[in-house]
């Protein structure tokens, strides 16, 4: 737990090569922290909920085999836009090919969580060489959860918000919230990242889940963390996603859960440079 905190401010800081601003459907807009040339050979990351682009700075930065490293700062999460009345699992697909839209030369697009999800549609609407998702999740997901993040999230009550989110969805028990509350940095942190998280969970548990995923990728890895393989919430839901997934290679990243981004960032660069990297013969490219 204490790397969990330590990589959460840390990450905050992280330097970026330069940030992109580019709008989006319904008068929104989202941000994009680029790492490495402008507009190299590309992975593109795309968070989920709970996550922002500061949140991925640590494996951005640990990335080798890539120009550029680009992190989506997904609507409903400052300082890109709101995720407006009308807000859908359709419009973060159109925001991520908006934001592929802005590099030449994307090899990678890699999500995680609800981000996984999102990157998974985008390969069934547009062609992709390569997608790479860390436990992605599927309706039904939290869906017991939705009446009170309902409520809380009426009333503008964050702290109650990421209170659900850490114990009813994730699972977390009564020693890691003590820690998680102990730092006041840390939990406002989660309490702002936590204001979009009741319509973005309404969203996809209200979008159909589709026969096939990914559909027009040239190759899906998924990705599992060791602490959550076949375990609810996220390893069962990776499996309903998986059986989606025609031809997807599954891996485990041993030792590490749904947070692997934050408590392991070297580890999950070090097997993202491993699936999507260059061949051993070639160069290191940052």
């Amino acid at each position: 737990m204490v790397e969990i905190i330590e990589h959460l401010i840390h990450n905050m800081v992280m330097e970026r090569t330069l940030q992109k601003t580019i709008p989006v459907a319904r008068d929104s807009w989202i941000g994009i922290d680029v790492y490495g040339e402008p507009d190299g050979p590309a992975l593109v990351i795309v968070p989920g909920v709970m996550s922002d682009a500061r949140s991925w700075g640590g494996v951005a930065t640990a990335l080798e085999r890539w120009s550029t490293v680009a992190v989506v700062n997904r609507r409903g999460r400052a300082p890109s836009g709101p995720l407006t009345d009308d807000y859908s699992l359709d419009l973060e697909v159109d925001d991520a090919i908006a934001a592929l839209a802005e590099f030449t030369n994307v090899r990678v697009l890699f999500g995680w969580s609800y981000g996984g999800l999102i990157s998974l549609h985008v390969a069934d609407r547009t062609a992709l060489p390569h997608v790479i998702a860390y436990e992605p999740i599927v309706r039904p997901f939290a869906a017991h959860a939705l009446p009170e993040l309902e409520v809380a999230h009426d009333a503008r009550d964050r702290d109650e918000s990421a209170t659900i989110v850490t114990t009813r969805i994730a699972g977390m028990d009564v020693e890691t919230m003590e820690a998680l509350r102990a730092d006041a940095s840390v939990w406002e942190t989660l309490k702002r990242l936590s204001e979009p998280v009741y319509p973005e969970t309404v969203a996809l548990n209200s979008a159909p889940v589709p026969s096939a995923l990914a559909e027009h990728a040239g190759r899906v890895d998924l990705i599992v963390g060791g602490r959550n393989a076949g375990l609810a919430p996220y390893g069962t839901t990776f499996d309903d996603v998986r059986r989606l997934v025609g031809d997807a290679e599954t891996h485990v990243l041993v030792g590490q859960g749904h947070m692997a981004h934050l408590e392991a960032p070297r580890d999950l660069a070090a097997l993202v440079d491993r699936l999507g990297g260059r061949t051993p013969e070639e160069p290191s490219a940052r």
